[in-house]
């Protein structure tokens, strides 16, 4: 049986898109019910959204041909998620104030689902303070939103305010859907990328990491259902999942500090990073000019950040490591197994062509401390956060 997805149209111009969406939906296998408002059918058309939907279109709560059934309750409990698409500053209004005047306002209040909403409206009322304080109150509710693009409006200035795509929108609800919840009220801290510590106003030591494994990993962490902090050293990567909360942080102890911090919370930890292992010990405060032929650093240690969580971790908690290694990648990897603490470790290696890092795939192998292994393929990193997710399932403590 395929999936429910009630489509919440409201009255901005955009609804002519909502009716590609509406296809992308049937055309995937999705059963379809619309709700629409009065002045969406001032855009769109009855007879267009039942035809492409194949249902009726539910738009007047006090229509006399209804059948008994209370029809706003028994959409909410039909559907599988409720998308809004276009949604505009008044739907988003009605939604943060709870108030409930017409189908759809009524509808999402009954909804216990998923709720998904596309924005869409001139770009001065999108960045209106008021607009944007009732996103973040949707937010906050835990609707997912599908924030709009820069482009060409309506009203015929450019600027950010233009309806997600309907390929997009039908995306991000069927990766949604597609996805388990396995990972629901767990709370999970990943680190990622590189850390930069400083020799002086202008240089760093630093890694070729780019963050992308760790980043791949919360997305992945969020869309099972977990709550995911992630504290990033210097990253182009983006979250784009509402579960995700980023950290930055550029070295080596802010990392330590702001783990630290996060660490007694969670029910995952997972230690992705590459933390340099050495900082200079004195930071020059004016750039150092290149007037020798030779240099000298001094370093020091940093804080061991997988030691020091693994000295402190409960038994309840679950705690992974990555190692990315260039000669004896098995022992090394086996090693820092034991020594840290951990009840995994990711092991990465520099000899697998098309892994490690700045690339967009990998190739890993999975070992326990009880003595298990597991060996993946080579591919996405996408993929690979999904696999290591899946292997980590198999320890984790409820």
């Amino acid at each position: 049986m395929g999936k429910h997805v009630v489509i919440g149209i409201t009255g901005g111009i955009a609804a002519y898109k909502t009716m590609h969406l509406i296809r992308l939906f049937k055309k995937n296998g999705y059963e379809v019910r619309v709700t629409a408002t009065a002045n969406a059918l001032q855009f769109v058309t009855p007879l267009t959204i039942e035809t492409l939907s194949q249902n009726k279109l539910y738009t007047d709560m006090f229509d006399s041909h209804r059948t008994l059934e209370v029809e706003h309750i028994s959409m909410a409990e039909w559907a599988d998620a409720l998308v809004v698409a276009p949604a505009t500053a008044n739907i988003i209004a009605k939604f943060a104030l709870g108030i409930a005047d017409d189908a759809l306002s009524t509808l999402y209040l009954a909804v216990k689902k998923p709720v998904f909403v596309a924005p869409a409206m001139n770009s001065n009322m999108f960045e209106n303070p008021v607009v944007q304080e009732n996103i973040k109150i949707l937010q906050n509710h835990g609707c997912r939103l599908l924030l709009p693009n820069e482009g060409f409006l309506a009203c015929g200035t450019t600027g950010n305010g233009r309806m997600e795509e309907p390929e997009e929108i039908f995306d991000s609800v069927d990766e949604f859907l597609s996805d388990d919840h396995t990972l629901q009220g767990k709370r999970v801290l990943i680190t990622a990328g590189p850390t930069y510590e400083p020799l002086d106003p202008v240089r760093f030591i630093g890694n070729h990491s780019s963050g992308l494994m760790g980043f791949c990993l919360a997305e992945a962490a969020a869309r099972r259902g977990a709550r995911v902090s992630i504290v990033s050293g210097p990253s182009s990567c983006t979250a784009h999942h509402q579960n995700i909360h980023r950290y930055n942080v550029k070295t080596a102890e802010e990392m330590y500090q702001q783990c630290m911090q996060l660490v007694d919370e969670q029910d995952i930890i997972i230690m992705s990073a590459a933390v340099a292992d050495y900082t200079p010990a004195h930071v020059a405060p004016e750039k150092i000019k290149k007037d020798n032929a030779q240099l000298s650093i001094e370093l020091v240690k940093t804080k061991d950040i997988l030691a020091s969580v693994g000295k402190i971790k409960r038994d309840n908690q679950l705690l992974i490591g990555f190692a990315l290694e260039t000669e004896n990648e098995v022992e090394n990897a086996k090693k820092k197994l034991h020594t840290k603490n951990a009840d995994l470790i990711v092991l990465n290696s520099l000899r697998t062509a098309g892994a490690g890092f700045r690339t967009t795939t990998n190739q890993v192998t999975i070992y326990s401390k009880d003595g298990h292994e597991y060996v993946s393929e080579l591919k996405s990193k996408q993929e690979i956060a999904q696999e290591i997710l899946q292997t980590a399932l198999k320890y984790i403590h409820n």
